[in-house]
Formats: C-alpha cells, structure tokens, sequence
C-alpha cells in the first residue's frame, strides 16, 4: 500500500483551476473596495447608498438620495477610482512584460526611459502654459519618443543584445531627467514650478471621465495584444534559441511586447503623473500566486494591480486633510513591501 503522504491542495488543483480560482478571489476583493472607497472622503457616504445609486441607473431602484450625493459619486469619486484601477492594470501588466522580455524581475515599465520622457513633456506643457488635454497629449508623445530613441540607440549599438536595450533605457531616461531638471530651473517659481513637481508626484485627482475616455482604449487594445501574445511571450523568457526552435519569431514578438507595453505606460502616465513600484512590485506578487508562466501572470496582475492602486489612492484621500500625493505613497509601502516579497521568493524567478 502506498504510504506516501498525501497530495497537497496545489497539486492537486490543475494551472488553470488554480488560476481560476485566484482571479475569481481577486476580482471579489477589488469589488469590494471599490464599492468601499467612494465612502471614503470628506463627504463620506454609506456603502448601501454607492450600491443603491448605481443600481438605480440599470432602473432596478428608485431614487431617495439627494442630487448632490449622486454627483460625488458619478461625477468626482467615479472617476477617479476607475482611473486607479485602470492606470493600476496597465503599470502592473506593463511592469510584468517587461520582466518577461528582459528576464530581469527588477525591470519596472520605466526601464526603456517612458516615464521619464512623459515627465518632461508634462513639465513642457505647463511651461507653455498648455490645457490640461495639452499637457496630457504632449506627455504621451514624449514618452513614445523616449521610448523609440532608446530603442533605436539600442539597436544601433547591439541589436540582438537585451542588456544593451536596457542600458540605452538608462541613459534616455537619464538624458529627459535632465531635460526635466532645466525646466524646473527656468520655470516660474510661483506658478509653473509647483504644477510641474505635483505632476511629477503622481495624482488622480484631477482625472475625468472625458480623460478616461480617452485612455481606455489603447490601454484595452495594447493589452488584447498582449494577449494574444502570451503564448510567445511565455516561451520567450526560455531563451531566445528555444523560442526560435518551436518556431517563434523572436524580433517581431520582441517589437510587438515592447510597443504594447510602452503604450500602455505612456498612456498611463499621461493621466496619473509618475508613479512607480506598481510595475515592479505588483508581478512579483502575482508570480508568487499563480506561478511564472505569463498567460496566468497577464490576467492577474491586470486585477491585482488596478486593486493595490485603488487601495493606495483611498489611503491618499483618508489621511489628514490635506492629500498625499499617490507617487509618494506608492513608494513608502513598496519600498519595504518588495523588500519583504525579495525574502519569502529567493528563488529562480522564471
């Protein structure tokens, strides 16, 4: 009789039972936040009345709140709190391809000089004293092209060689760091200069829906590509030689990832400022749930990204009167996060 001892939950549960099993958890606990968030605020409002109202535009209730709580909800909280699951979603699958195509869990998506190049194309436009499309447009423009030089440089010096890609993303982001650095230095001290370093911060709140709009479908079409790339992907982070023997092809999959994942961040960024760690943090919690392989990673870090910003951006407007910005925030949780997520996976991260 076999005395083994018996198999434990993950092994008996099947990859994709085991995913399945997780995005359904993570999708419930995001649900609930999100309904728990519009309570919080110096207006606050009852969970109930945030279920009621939304109820109330599928015409299954009646209405029996005021007009005022009813614009808090849909007109200012509404979109900022899809604005953090959105921009969460988009860093978080970003940071998790990047990771995937340069085989290096600390690649974050600044690594090939975005959000760098977004920054200075904010500060730009505050300068030339743009509208607030303007800036947004100018910073999404400048990103693509922080990222196209580097990429360009890179392929100039060594094309086939994914450290050398890395190091033309330093000295990009380097070079627009200090572009950003000349502009805070000719800006106007009592009117450009604080607009430029709250971009530079981070911040959802002045997102609107018209903004939302706007961001929503190349976030939504540079993840369909994604996805339907993450077979490759996955066979990808083997190594370049496997991949090409089951037929992948290597520098299209590779332009491919990259273009999908530097729209996803420029567009990000445009609306949200810098913010970081989520890329680099999120996907490694994500890996330590489902694993490695990143058909599973894709989904989750989708949902566990969008959540983890929505929790830090409802901790910015509950402490104190006056808010934190969401860049600073992000980066005192996920500094000793990371580090406490380092300590639990010393291990072969793919």
């Amino acid at each position: 009789m076999d005395q083994s001892s018996p198999p434990t939950p993950s092994s008996v549960c099947a990859p994709a039972a085991r995913l399945r099993i997780a995005l359904i958890g993570a999708t419930l606990a995001v649900l609930g936040l999100f309904v728990g968030s519009f309570a919080v605020g110096t207006y606050p409002i009852a969970a109930t009345t945030v279920v009621a109202v939304f109820l109330h535009r599928l015409h299954l209730v009646e209405k029996t709140w005021s007009d005022a709580i009813e614009l808090v909800i849909l007109n200012i909280r509404g979109p900022r709190i899809a604005a953090a699951l959105l921009v969460g979603a988009a860093l978080a699958t970003a940071g998790a391809a990047y990771q995937h195509l340069f085989r290096n869990p600390l690649v974050s998506p600044a690594v090939l000089g975005v959000s760098a190049g977004a920054g200075f194309g904010a500060a730009l436009g505050v300068l030339l004293s743009l509208t607030r499309l303007g800036i947004q447009g100018l910073a999404f423009l400048c990103g693509l092209a922080a990222v196209a030089l580097a990429f360009g440089l890179a392929q100039w010096l060594n094309r086939h060689s994914m450290m050398v890609m890395v190091l033309a993303g330093l000295v990009i982001s380097a070079f627009f760091q200090a572009l950003i650095s000349v502009l805070k230095v000719l800006a106007d001290p009592l009117n450009h200069l604080p607009t430029i370093t709250f971009w530079l911060l981070g911040g959802l709140n002045r997102v609107t829906a018209s903004d939302l709009l706007l961001v929503l479908w190349p976030i939504t079409a540079a993840w369909l590509v994604l996805y339907a790339l993450r077979w490759e992907v996955h066979v990808l982070a083997m190594g370049d030689e496997d991949a090409r023997s089951l037929g992948i092809n290597v520098p299209r999959v590779r332009l491919l990832l990259v273009l999908a994942a530097t729209l996803m961040t420029a567009t990000a960024v445009s609306i949200s400022g810098i913010i970081g760690w989520v890329g680099l943090l999120i996907p490694h919690i994500v890996r330590m749930l489902v694993g490695p392989n990143f058909h599973a990673v894709l989904p989750m870090c989708a949902v566990v990204g969008g959540g983890y910003l929505l929790a830090v951006d409802t901790l910015c407007r509950a402490i104190g009167t006056s808010e934190m910005p969401l860049g600073i925030l992000t980066a005192l949780l996920g500094a000793p996060f990371f580090t406490f997520v380092l300590a639990r996976t010393r291990q072969t991260w793919f």
